[in-house]
């Protein structure tokens, strides 16, 4: 399994200075980590890590969302640096999203987070342990 593979080169604990860092109140990585965390901020990144995708792509891909969530949702990785959004000047108005440079590397983590929780969801459901 691939995200086994991953999973064995990544550190398991944090740093001391880091853990020291984001755990108070505080501090700003936990806004960070809201934004990316959130149940369709990682889907629509996952989604783009595959590729630029229109609105409608978006909509579709992430099954489920309200046209509000994904607005605020892309409004907010947009801002975060994460999403880029392209508008072309044409009629009817035609938008692209696109992950950037900072959000390539965030996705390189998360699709093996995804991938995970899509090959243990059923065992961990169903209660097993």
């Amino acid at each position: 399994m691939e995200a086994n593979l991953l999973a064995a080169h990544l550190p398991t604990q944090l740093p001391p200075d880091l853990a020291d860092g984001v755990f108070p109140a505080g501090c700003p990585s936990r806004t960070v980590l809201d934004h990316i965390t959130s149940k369709w901020g990682v889907l629509i990144l996952v989604a783009l890590s595959e590729g630029e995708h229109r609105w409608s792509e978006l909509r579709r891909r992430a099954e489920g969302i309200s046209e509000k969530m994904l607005a605020q949702t892309l409004k907010t990785l947009e801002r975060d640096g994460l999403v880029l959004r392209t508008a072309r000047p044409v009629i009817p108005p035609h938008v692209d999203y696109s992950l950037t440079e900072r959000g390539y590397e965030l996705t390189a983590l998360l699709v093996p987070l995804v991938a995970w929780a899509y090959d243990n969801a059923g065992d961990i459901l169903n209660g097993w342990r």
